[in-house]
C-alpha cells in the first residue's frame, strides 16, 4: 500500500478576482516545483471562470506537511481574500499530525479501500 496523500479541493471564485487567482495561482505553481515530495499539482476552472478544482498529490504525508506550512505561511491570506473554500476531500491515510492540519479545513478523509490500489 502507497503512503501517498491525495486530495481535491473545489473553490468558488469571489466576483472579479479571477485574473488576480490566476496570477497568485502561477506563483505557487512556480514555488511547489521545487519542493520535496510534491507528485502532482494541477488546477482546472469552469467555463464561467466561477469555480477552481485543485488536485494534488504528495509523496507522504510528511511532504504534504511541508507544503502546507509553506502555503500558509506564503499565500494563505492572499488566497482566502480571492476565493472561497467549498469542499476538501482528502485520499489514503494522512498522519495524525497532517490530519490536525487538514481538519481546519473542514477535510472529509477517504481511506483507501481494502488495501486496493493500482498505480501505473
Amino acid at each position: 500500500m502507497s503512503g501517498e496523500i491525495s486530495w481535491q479541493v473545489e473553490l468558488a471564485v469571489k466576483p472579479g478576482q479571477l485574473d488576480n487567482f490566476r496570477a497568485l495561482t502561477h506563483e505557487m505553481v512556480e514555488s511547489t516545483k521545487s519542493e520535496q515530495g510534491v507528485l502532482v499539482y494541477e488546477r482546472f476552472v469552469s467555463d464561467d471562470g466561477n469555480v477552481v478544482h485543485l488536485y494534488e498529490r504528495y509523496a507522504g504525508s510528511g511532504a504534504a506537511m511541508a507544503h502546507l506550512l509553506a502555503f500558509a505561511k506564503n499565500y494563505g491570506k492572499r488566497f482566502l481574500d480571492m476565493v472561497d473554500r467549498k469542499r476538501f476531500t482528502v485520499f489514503g491515510t494522512p498522519s495524525n499530525e497532517l490530519r490536525g492540519i487538514l481538519d481546519k479545513f473542514g477535510a472529509t478523509y477517504y481511506a483507501p479501500f481494502d488495501g486496493f490500489s493500482l498505480v501505473k
